[in-house]
């Protein structure tokens, strides 16, 4: 359920963002961020193509009608990975609340796990990553990592159209090739919260008087 599908090579892993024309046509043409990025900002990366058209609205939300493709590193990638905590506090999974917030304070990265999504955004039983980046890891994504940006909206856009007229198999067909990612063995065994289980009694609790 908790797995990382994406598209990806030897080296690189696919990403992505969605923002506003002024942000991100620069970014798209001169494969970088533009200075106007905010560095010390957090940041969400998707891997997952089709959760980011569930979070932009096929690239017709406002503020969100540049959709972006960024390819980086997987040595990048997976340095956020090492260093990232969860988003949320999960008893049985975390020692305390305390001691997550201070893991959470910390960390130059956060993960959340949420539905995948199919070709109509409805929610699908398996979970997708998000990566939220800052700090360090903000500036080394934008800066570092960062080995291309490529403007998918009329991508997006297509899909979409497909998607409305009902050619389900059309639109399938033009999503990126994502594959399960092939993560280092223990790459992800700190951010794969499982629901606690509930301890057996050992005896009947006697009901309150």
């Amino acid at each position: 359920m908790y797995r990382i599908r994406a598209l990806h090579s030897e080296d690189t892993v696919t990403v992505y963002q969605a923002y506003r024309p002024g942000i991100g046509l620069p970014a798209a043409r001169d494969g970088r961020f533009p200075p106007s990025w905010k560095r010390d900002r957090m940041t969400w990366i998707k891997p997952s193509f089709l959760w980011m058209m569930y979070r932009c609205g096929w690239g017709e939300k406002e503020g969100q009608e540049t959709v972006l493709a960024v390819e980086i590193t997987r040595e990048g990638f997976e340095w956020a990975l090492r260093n990232a905590c969860l988003s949320h506090y999960a008893p049985g999974f975390h020692p305390d609340q305390a001691s997550w917030k201070r893991q959470l304070r910390r960390a130059p990265a956060r993960v959340q796990w949420d539905p995948e999504r199919d070709l109509r955004l409805r929610p699908l039983p398996h979970r997708s990553l998000q990566l939220g980046l800052s700090g360090e890891a903000s500036r080394r994504y934008a800066d570092e990592w960062t080995v291309s940006i490529t403007d998918v909206t009329s991508l997006a856009h297509e899909v979409h159209g497909l998607v409305r007229a009902g050619d389900l198999e059309a639109a399938a067909r033009l999503l990126p090739a994502e594959s399960p990612y092939p993560e280092p063995e223990g790459l992800l065994d700190h951010l794969r919260a499982q629901a606690p289980t509930t301890p057996k009694l050992k005896s009947p609790v006697p009901s309150s008087p």
